[in-house]
């Protein structure tokens, strides 16, 4: 009787047999020896064995070692059967499941993309047989020592980031959803960008993930990667990175049920004062995040503090009118401004100071300057934003030149209407501004969010460096009534000064970069 003829009878038996077939054990261990056979017999064995596994728990360990062998022959389909039969052992009987998941895990690493689909397969198998085990296999292989640096880690996180939130409740329940939740927050301790960012979402998956106290979770497990502010060094490409990507992640859960009040007076405390470490468009990165969670944000402490680091970084950008003279009048050229940058700095100065409004009126000096800076720039805003709707007037709004000069066009809009309430006496903080980025429905800007620039106007959304809107001086002797200077609005093309801040900005940060770096236990990137 040849080995195959021998492992239908052995099946028979212990299929016979039934409860009984536990009095079997000499047929059970000629099953498991077939495994060093030839491939027809190594495929019937997988099935045997996972069959009748669970009539001998004693020979656990040796059932397990046999799987293996043939999770690691040379002949693919082989291994494809025994990664199939592999969740059949821990049906009847748990106790081995976290190794199994453990096991599953290890093989992710195969090039075989059929072969990865597979272990895909096995492993939802398991989650459905029980998710607490299969989650701690998965993570026992993410958060070991070994697993830093190899594909097995990248793949079983990946799967889990696209696995996790198609489960329904009976899959993943309140109790192992608790342990996802924690398993993640301890593999948090190091992590590259790109997980990260997996991790977040695996967690956004949950039914905890959707909630209000799943979001607040997530806030501050954002608030954990960062620096502390007296460790940030933005001038390092790895921790302004960094803070980009978190800040890019914490908006996400922001709403007026999360509060990102930590964050906020993180940014202005570690980053505003820090702006000019950064390029043009990695400011305007954060300054825009920085606007939309000012308008949730919660009881802050040191609140006109705060406003003072605003209220530095924001007239830093406004300059006060040039000097007269008798004989010139104003001297100098006209200053070149960045609207996107000043919208969204006065935005976020004028949601903090509406909760102190002594803030500006106690310091009479500050306020005098303030409203010559606030007067200056807004001759120069009123004077674009009437170049800016002759421009669109019967124009057609569909065209990249038109797409952007609507933006423009909202973001000097609010600009002048927070002027006004600065400018009011006293300063008032009554008006409502939707930021010019963010979408409206039915206008012209709701596909463009991209900053007001006055570079080419043919310029592609895809495009990756675009500058601010700048003022130049092309009629420096267009003055107004009193001898000052007067703003020359950008008529026909866009000033052909306004591409002079690229090379002041410096190198592109927030981009894409070669190599992995990781968050170390927060500190690093």
């Amino acid at each position: 009787m040849d080995i195959v003829e021998r492992l239908y009878k052995n099946f028979e038996i212990l299929s016979s047999a039934k409860d009984k077939a536990k009095e079997h054990e000499k047929e059970y261990l000629e099953i498991l020896e077939a495994v060093k056979g030839n491939a027809n017999e190594k495929r019937l064995a997988s099935q045997f064995i996972a069959r009748f596994f669970k009539h001998f728990p004693n020979l656990a360990d040796q059932t397990i070692d046999s799987i293996l062998d043939l999770c690691e022959d040379e002949d693919t389909s082989i291994r494809k059967q025994a990664i199939k039969d592999l969740p059949q052992l821990c049906r009847e009987n748990r106790t081995f499941l976290p190794k199994i998941a453990d096991v599953l895990a290890q093989l992710l690493q195969s090039d075989d993309t059929t072969e990865i689909k597979e272990v895909h397969s096995s492993l939802t198998v398991l989650f459905k047989i029980d998710a607490k085990g299969t989650l701690y296999g998965l993570f026992s292989q993410i958060q070991s020592d070994e697993a830093e640096d190899n594909v097995i880690r990248e793949r079983t996180i990946k799967y889990l980031a696209a696995k996790v939130k198609t489960f329904d409740k009976e899959v993943m329940n309140k109790e192992a959803e608790e342990i996802l939740w924690t398993e993640v927050k301890k593999s948090l301790k190091d992590v590259s960008g790109e997980e990260f960012v997996q991790f977040l979402d695996i967690l956004s998956g949950t039914q905890t993930g959707r909630t209000v106290s799943g979001h607040q979770q997530v806030l501050q497990l954002v608030q954990e990667q960062l620096d502390p502010a007296d460790q940030l060094d933005l001038t390092d490409s790895e921790s302004a990175d960094k803070l980009l990507l978190c800040i890019r992640q914490a908006i996400r859960y922001v709403s007026r049920q999360t509060r990102p009040t930590q964050l906020v007076g993180y940014l202005v405390d570690a980053v505003v004062p820090r702006l000019e470490q950064l390029s043009a468009d990695a400011q305007l990165e954060l300054l825009k995040p920085l606007a939309e969670m000012s308008q949730y944000c919660g009881e802050l402490e040191e609140t006109a503090a705060r406003c003072d680091k605003l209220y530095a970084a924001l007239t830093d950008r406004m300059p006060l009118p040039p000097p007269v003279t008798e004989e010139n009048g104003a001297v100098g050229d006209p200053p070149s401004l960045e609207f996107s940058h000043i919208e969204c700095l006065m935005f976020t100065l004028h949601q903090l100071a509406r909760r102190v409004p002594s803030w500006l009126t106690d310091d009479a000096d500050r306020l005098k300057e303030f409203r010559l800076r606030l007067q200056y720039l807004a001759r120069g805003t009123q004077a674009y934003i009437k170049s800016l709707r002759e421009a669109l007037k019967d124009a057609d709004l569909k065209s990249e030149e038109n797409k952007l000069r609507a933006v423009a066009l909202k973001t000097t809009s609010n600009i002048n209407t927070m002027i006004k309430d600065l400018f009011h006496t006293p300063p008032s903080y009554k008006s409502t501004v939707s930021l010019s980025w963010k979408p409206q429905a039915g206008s012209a800007t709701a596909q463009q969010h991209q900053k007001v620039t006055a570079e080419s106007p043919t310029a592609k959304p895809g495009d990756k460096r675009r500058v601010p809107i700048t003022f130049g001086g092309q009629d420096s002797a267009n003055k107004n009534k009193d001898g000052r200077r007067m703003y020359q609005p950008p008529s026909g093309k866009y000033s052909e000064r306004a591409g002079g801040y690229r090379e002041q900005g410096g190198g592109q940060r927030g981009g894409q970069r070669g190599g992995r770096g990781r968050f170390r236990g927060g500190n690093r990137y």
